[in-house]
């Protein structure tokens, strides 16, 4: 069987995420999917690659060397997208949850005026990148720190934090609420593109149960069936209203810098535009185009 690039999108995937499972809804296709790939580059090279058990996956000897060689090839596929669709005539923003929330409708506004013939295109995708790392994103809107050096970015804003809660939760009843408050619920948190960690609890103790998801409508629909509860980024509760759920101000915690990315060897054109009219809409000044990552 020949190696396919889907192959090496499959084991990379499955080492980042950490279980074929998460893998699955990283690329967006089955778990079987997932694992008949795997099986195949396995078949390919002639040997095994990863140690599976029920609850986790771990890298063979060999394996090891594999991976770092599938990055190296992704990493040049993904160089000759970006070279190829230099040519596209429009500037496409990716986004993990809640693009520039409140203010996104006003950044496209002023771009349109300013690029008439060069469409801001935003593009949904849940992965810790936001669609840089798969070429589906020229720029990404970040929230948290993004802890690769292929990348450069800017902070462009800051924004408040919310609880998410079931409007039949009592909770959805006060006009804003403390992190202790939520500490008696299960806490729905998306560990790799979301915004909340554990952290947040310190010094008083970490909620008892936390149930992880993939994404922010699975996140979403946990909360709406009163199965769990939330804290997210402002930006969330402006572009995801959900039937349902309330969204209520968090006190007592710190905003959310907000960060521009892109590749750092490849920045695309009109991006000091870019950050520009995203820093305007925050309400920040400064024209500095790089900056080092926060947590969130």
């Amino acid at each position: 069987m020949d190696l396919e690039l889907r192959h090496l999108r499959a084991l990379v995937a499955v080492v980042d995420a950490g279980t074929f499972t998460d893998a699955a809804a990283d690329l967006g296709v089955s778990q079987a999917s997932v694992s008949r790939s795997v099986a195949a580059l396995e078949s390919a090279v002639g040997v095994r690659l990863l140690h599976r058990t029920t609850r986790h996956v771990a890298l063979t000897a060999t394996g090891r060397q594999v991976l770092a060689g599938a990055r190296r090839v992704l990493d040049e596929v993904t160089h000759l997208r970006r070279i190829a669709e230099k040519q596209k005539s429009e500037l496409r923003l990716g986004y993990a949850w809640a693009a520039l929330g409140k203010h996104t409708r006003r950044v496209q506004r002023a771009w349109a005026a300013g690029h008439p013939g060069i469409p801001l295109v935003f593009v949904h995708t849940n992965t810790p990148s936001a669609g840089l790392s798969d070429a589906t994103a020229d720029v990404a809107v970040v929230r948290r720190a993004l802890d690769d050096p292929r990348f450069a970015s800017a902070l462009i804003g800051t924004e408040a934090r919310c609880a998410a809660v079931s409007t039949d939760n009592p909770l959805a009843r006060r006009r804003t609420v403390r992190v202790s408050d939520l500490s008696r619920y299960p806490v729905a948190i998306d560990a790799r593109t979301g915004t909340t960690t554990l952290d947040l609890w310190h010094p008083d103790p970490p909620p008892a149960t936390i149930r992880a998801t993939h994404g922010v409508d699975e996140w979403l629909t946990l909360i709406a069936a009163n199965q769990a509860v939330g804290i997210t980024s402002e930006a969330t509760a402006n572009q995801n209203p959900r039937p349902g759920v309330a969204y209520r101000t968090l006190r007592h915690v710190p905003r959310i810098d907000v960060h521009l990315a892109w590749w750092r060897d490849d920045p695309p054109a009109h991006l000091d535009d870019l950050l520009r009219l995203s820093r305007t809409a925050y309400g920040v000044l400064g024209s500095q185009s790089d900056s080092s990552m926060k947590g969130a």
